[in-house]
């Protein structure tokens, strides 16, 4: 089945490229609840995941991300904004919402988008 294509105006504020880190994630509040994937894109507002279950939007997940242009991997807490099914009952696609991003790690991402976005122009 093949995905539709979103053709209406843009409403995202920052660009987002198709690009797969590795994620570990859990709910905040839960310490032994980790799960493993990868992104599908990321914008510096925040990322698409797939998931092994469905999460209620403004779930609060603690995540552990490797990004490619830092050494160290970045702890930061994101916000479900949505999360759907994709095959019933073992994939699901969650939008997450990145909250309170460092500056330098926010400069950073937007550095590393943009010559993405121009590499791939």
């Amino acid at each position: 089945m093949e995905k539709e294509k979103y053709i209406g105006e843009e409403r995202r504020k920052s660009p987002r490229i198709n690009v797969n880190f590795v994620v570990s994630y859990r709910i905040k509040n839960e310490a032994d609840n980790h799960d493993l994937t990868q992104s599908r894109n990321v914008s510096a507002g925040g990322m698409l995941l797939t998931t092994n279950r469905k999460f209620e939007k403004g779930t609060i997940l603690a995540m552990c991300i490797r990004f490619p242009f830092f050494t160290k991997k970045i702890e930061i807490n994101g916000e479900v904004v949505d999360s759907k099914e994709i095959v019933r009952n073992v994939i699901y696609e969650t939008r997450i919402r990145f909250a309170g991003l460092e500056d330098t790690l926010l400069k950073e991402l937007h550095k590393y988008i943009h010559a993405h976005l121009k590499t791939s122009a």
